[in-house]
């Protein structure tokens, strides 16, 4: 067994492991620490714990120091010199005419590097603006293009739900996201209705996929034929997911009606993860938007 703490570098950002040694680190704590970009300040997110040493990629490196007065303050002057470096790297891809728009710098902490982050609808020759970047801040300059998802997670905003973006809240990765999770959900197919702010599909459709194809699994699906509590059999017209219940058209004599039972009243063959079929026209669209939601990752250290 190996003892770690869990380490973030930014809102909502990939969880990175380190050795606390014989510090008492405790959950909220801020540490210095070692990356592959240099020495940062990260936000411990849990207390110390002990896992085995196979789930940890080697070698695990150690924990400088629990951050002083003296690195919050060093943190806090970063964070304003970012705001300049960006207006400036503004001006200077305006200078060269570049197509790419800017949405990020960010200082390590030792200010050994600056990094820019951008997106661009396709490859940009920036050698230019790095030696220009480079004559202005006198230090190593990285620009990395990003893709739509990661630029909305970086400046976050509110989804059609009314809250803060999940991305930028809680999604330390993105998770893969599927139309047929809308299909399975009763969702319309319309794009504005399940793409969220960065314009691909909604993180959110997987939050509750587990639940509907369990819920589905004991239902009946619209089209298909049951047998009512009173022996009567009906086509099944539309089917309330949620609340479990289902509305059957019925024969009663020479005319047909449509009846609302519960689901667990109703006879009939259990699907067993059984999808939903899409029409040639939800199909075109699943490829449309399938295609658009590939998208590139962004790291953090």
């Amino acid at each position: 067994m190996i003892k770690i703490i869990g380490v973030r570098f930014r809102t909502a950002g990939k969880i990175y492991f380190f050795d606390p040694k014989d510090y008492d680190v405790k959950k909220g704590d801020h540490v210095i620490v070692e990356t592959a970009r240099g020495v940062e300040y990260g936000t411990v997110v849990g207390d110390p714990r002990e896992v085995p040493e196979e789930q940890v990629v080697q070698p695990l490196k150690e924990v400088i120091r629990i951050a002083t007065a003296k690195d919050d303050e060093q943190e806090a002057k970063n964070k304003e010199k970012e705001k300049e470096a960006f207006k400036i790297c503004l001006e200077k891809i305006a200078n060269r005419g570049l197509e790419m728009k800017l949405i990020d710098a960010e200082y390590t902490f030792d200010n050994n590097k600056v990094l820019f982050y951008f997106t661009a609808d396709g490859r940009v020759d920036f050698r230019e603006l790095v030696k220009d970047l480079a004559s202005v801040f006198k230090t190593r300059i990285e620009l990395r293009q990003i893709g739509v998802r990661d630029e909305t997670k970086i400046r976050g905003g509110i989804g059609i739900c009314g809250r803060p973006l999940c991305c930028h809240t809680h999604l330390s990765d993105f998770i893969p996201v599927s139309i047929k999770m809308a299909k399975e959900q009763n969702l319309s197919l319309n794009p504005t209705k399940i793409s969220g702010v960065c314009g691909r599909l909604m993180c959110c459709l997987k939050h509750e996929e587990d639940t509907y194809e369990e819920i589905n699994r004991k239902l009946p699906g619209v089209g298909d034929y049951v047998t009512t509590p009173d022996g009567l059999k009906g086509e099944v017209s539309s089917v309330n997911v949620l609340r479990e219940l289902v509305k059957v058209i019925v024969e009663s004599g020479d005319e047909k009606e449509i009846r609302e039972f519960k689901a667990e009243d109703l006879k009939f063959k259990r699907r067993h993860k059984k999808e939903k079929q899409l029409t040639k026209e939800e199909l075109k669209e699943l490829k449309e938007l399938e295609k658009q939601d590939k998208t590139q990752g962004l790291e953090d250290a």
